[in-house]
């Protein structure tokens, strides 16, 4: 029965003050500054703050100390009705979840499918969600946000209106003298004759250096998402490329593939990394860091890194009639760091540390892995069955293969054997153990990594505790997609619901459905997040005035992932000690690692929205 209900204003909610405080969100108020002052609105009814598509399901959790089992009415925000009352469902008899040590109920509004805004409220008052929408296309604004984060992220390349919103602009950074198209080679420093045009690509993380290696998730994630789903990637994410003919996305990976082809050098090998030799952060922001940038050395890993991407790239682009004479360079460039890696030892330590910024070596393995995944998108490239046989004769150097959890690390090895066993020349044999192996990995082995398990995770995430570690967002997020893997395959479709909802419960969990009640994306205020990730660790827009979304005159950019909780966390050791769920700070201090917890980085960024673009629908273009 619908019912009509006068809804009180966001300012009065927002006043309330017998709410108990668990979960603490946050408003927002402009001040003549510029700044912004702070509201406290708490919630203990958790949903996705941006809503839902409206044949999925919907469940919401209520957490904290009060009784969860009084009804809560789904009100529609617009008409001031009440549109159901829901008694909650107590989670696993009242238990209290280890990793988030909460009790939960749940609130079941699945047969809610009519468009439009809604809240949960329970019926005696005061404790509500945040708003959601209910709509078909709830999530392409927040993939557009999440994609434009690879834009902010570009090197030598100015970030100026209309693409760029004028909070956030800069020159080109690193176009210098001595920089990124001078850079000289590390072990070469002084002399004139090692510059080159180093210049382009993708800021790896919070801090402005560039890595080869670093690049392989996020280039191959992308173009999954992009293989998987094509349609939803349009030429109008407001990006400079926009309109050219050329989706969107593939316009943002060849930015970073360019720079890419700048680190392979004539013989096929690759450059590992280009940064600076001290740690210091530009002040304030990255065009006026004036720095000198080195380059090198050449690593194996590098290489067969670049081949993997370079092959795989060419695969997507080169049904592309724009795009077709870019794909055959990368082609070719892939054949020749194939060769080249082929014909030197594998290195473990070819990073020397002198240039200042994370160790890009890889180890063996995950280079041996990857020459699978590279023989792989080689042979759907060229159909030279040298690079088949390869994948018939090594299949089991894939880490996939041999882990339990398909693809919770070394994703791209993953996608690259079910990209595998989906080409119509690929060798049936190889193409049964795959999926065979897949499959038992889904049922014999790790049961609790698939499907919706109602007894692990309140929040319907499950993720095992060691997962919550420096970059738990990234695991959590290829855990999902994971999930949608069997779905694509085919595999176990009576089990597919399981399947999709389990990869549901990740987007839902990075939205608000965790027990801090926070979407794991910065500044989304205007996207419908009242209670997002308010900063970041970044040395342009997690500093001065951007550091905060709410206090600064700022804050930082929207859409970018942070890391997620981290259980191991170094700063801290009350976070540490706590529930895995909750080793997470919103807040940069000062001499403290919390890059450890919420600094973003385009392998967390690519992971979301690999999964996130599941679940967005050509229709809604």
């Amino acid at each position: 029965m619908v019912k009509s209900m006068r809804w009180p204003s966001h300012t009065s909610l927002r006043r309330l003050s017998n709410i108990a405080a668990v979960v603490v969100a946050a408003g927002m108020l402009s001040c003549s500054d510029g700044s912004k002052k702070l509201e406290v609105v708490e919630f203990q009814v958790l949903v996705d703050q941006f809503g839902y598509r409206p044949q999925d399901p919907k469940v919401a959790v209520v957490i904290g100390s009060l009784n969860g089992e009084q009804p809560y009415e789904l009100r529609n925000v617009e008409t001031d009705q009440v549109v159901d009352v829901i008694t909650p469902e107590q989670w696993a008899g009242g238990s209290v979840h280890s990793q988030s040590g909460e009790r939960a109920w749940w609130v079941d509004f699945s047969d809610l499918e009519k468009p439009g805004k809604y809240v949960l409220v329970r019926e005696d008052g005061g404790i509500r969600s945040a708003e959601f929408e209910i709509r078909t296309d709830v999530y392409r604004d927040v993939l557009i946000a999440a994609t434009k984060m690879f834009f902010y992220q570009r090197s030598g390349f100015s970030k100026r209106e209309p693409f760029a919103d004028a909070r956030w602009t800069d020159e080109a950074a690193y176009m210098g003298p001595g920089q990124d198209t001078q850079a000289r080679f590390v072990d070469d420093k002084l002399n004139p004759l090692s510059e080159r045009a180093m210049h382009g690509g993708w800021f790896d993380a919070g801090d402005t250096n560039k890595y080869v290696t670093y690049a392989l998730q996020p280039v191959h994630q992308l173009l999954s998402a992009y293989g998987q789903n094509p349609k939803i990637w349009t030429d109008d994410f407001n990006i400079p490329e926009s309109g050219n003919g050329i989706p969107d996305l593939l316009d943002e990976i060849k930015f970073e593939l360019d720079w890419l082809i700048r680190m392979q050098d004539d013989d096929g090998g690759a450059f590992i990394k280009l940064g600076t030799l001290d740690y210091d952060p530009p002040s304030p922001i990255p065009s006026k860091d004036t720095r000198p940038r080195y380059y090198g050395p050449k690593c194996s890993s590098s290489t067969i890194a670049i081949a993997s991407m370079f092959a795989h790239a060419a695969v997507e682009m080169q049904a592309i009639p724009e795009l077709e004479d870019y794909a055959a360079e990368l082609t070719s460039r892939a054949r020749s760091a194939w060769d080249w890696f082929q014909n030197n030892p594998v290195e473990t330590d070819c990073d020397t540390g002198e240039i200042k910024a994370g160790d890009a070596d890889m180890k063996a393995e995950p280079q041996l892995g990857t020459t699978v995944s590279a023989a792989v998108y080689l042979f759907a490239a060229t159909g030279d069955p040298k690079y088949s046989d390869y994948v018939v004769e090594n299949i089991a150097l894939a880490q996939p293969y041999r882990d339990g959890p398909w693809s919770r690390y070394d994703p791209w090895q993953g996608d690259a054997l079910i990209f595998y066993s989906q080409l119509p020349d690929a060798d049936s044999a190889i193409t049964e153990k795959i999926l065979t192996n897949l499959e038992d990995k889904l049922i014999e082995y790790h049961p609790e990594d698939y499907g919706n398990d109602d007894v692990l995770d309140p929040f319907r995430s499950h993720m095992p505790d060691a997962q919550y570690h420096w970059g738990s967002n990234m695991t959590k997020a290829n855990y999902g997609s994971m999930n949608y893997d069997p779905v694509m395959l085919g595999i176990h479709e009576a089990e597919s619901p399981a399947y999709i909802e389990r990869a549901l419960g990740a987007v839902n969990y990075f939205h608000g459905v965790n027990p801090l009640g926070i979407v794991y994306l910065t500044n989304m205020y205007d996207y419908g997040a009242e209670h997002s990730a308010n900063e970041m660790y970044h040395q342009w827009l997690g500093q001065g005035e951007f550091k905060n979304a709410l206090t600064s005159k700022k804050g930082p950019a929207p859409g970018f992932f942070t890391g997620g909780p981290n259980k191991n966390y170094s700063g801290d050791a009350a976070i540490a000690a706590g529930p895995p769920m909750k080793a997470y700070i919103d807040a940069v201090k000062p001499n403290t690692p919390t890059y450890e917890i919420i600094e973003p980085a385009i392998y967390y960024q690519s992971a979301y929205i690999k999964l996130l673009s599941k679940f967005v629908t050509a229709e809604e273009n």
